[in-house]
Order: structure tokens, then sequence, then C-alpha cells
């Protein structure tokens, strides 16, 4: 018997009947959601560009916020997808990826994957100077799915 899920509060019923051999009821495989499957997107993408260019990671911090804190500065009215801040005295340079801005633009999660690899690209280019597709030169085949 199959029942909807009504105000995000999960299923009401079994999905599927029960296994008739060992009347367990069958394993679904769970999906990851939200925060996790973009953190897992951002891990994934860091150990693709050290694998590629390892040199491009050294001296640098890599993380994710919900949105962007201050857009005071910005001049454009667009939001920004990451941001890269230089390296100072006493600390690495830091490459910050806004979760819900990169949601909000991919239709799917193999888009988000592709978007979070683009983004985290562009900005270490930004703070490194290696270009693009020296950092990973699979980065413009339009099939790159990792």
């Amino acid at each position: 018997m199959r029942r909807r899920e009504r105000h995000g509060r999960g299923l009401r019923g079994p999905l599927a009947a029960p296994n008739p051999f060992t009347g367990a009821p069958v394993p679904l495989r769970q999906h990851t959601r939200g925060a996790e499957f973009f953190t897992a997107c951002v891990r994934a993408s860091v150990a693709r560009t050290a694998r590629s260019c390892p040199r491009s990671l050294v001296g640098i911090d890599v993380g994710f916020e919900e949105v962007p804190g201050n857009l005071d500065g910005w001049q454009s009215a667009r939001v920004p997808l990451a941001a890269a801040v230089p390296a100072g005295p006493g600390r690495n340079g830091q490459v910050v990826l806004f979760r819900r801005p990169l949601e909000h633009r991919a239709t799917s999660r193999s888009e988000l994957r592709r978007l979070v690899h683009r983004a985290l690209l562009e900005q270490l280019s930004a703070l490194t100077g290696i270009p693009v597709d020296e950092l990973d030169p699979s980065a413009g085949d339009p099939d790159d799915e990792d």
C-alpha cells in the first residue's frame, strides 16, 4: 500500500510489500538531502581538484556558508555564488561557496555538482592565478560527471 507524504512528516505507511521469502520490508536507498548533498559535492570537487592540480590548494581553506553575509559591498544586484578571500598575515586564503544561491540556480543534482565544481575552480583561479583549464583540464567537458 502506498500513501502520500503530507506536511513533510515522512511516509505514513509502508512503501512496498514485505519480501515474501524473509518477511522483512525491502530496504530502500536513502538520498542525501540539502546540506549533506552539498557537502558531498564540495568534498568531491576539492578532491577532484587536488588530484588534477595539488599545488592550487596549498595555503587555501575551502568552505561554504548558507548565504552571503554582507551584500553591501557588491556593486551589482546579483547575489554571488562564491567568494575568494586573499591570504593575509597569519591566515590562509579562503574560498567560500554559498549553498543556497548555488542550489537555487541548479535544476538537478548533476547540475549542482557541475556548478559547485565550476565555482570552486573560478575562485581558486582568481586566488592563485592558475588558469581554470590547468586546475582541471576536464572542466570544460559537457559530460564531466565526476
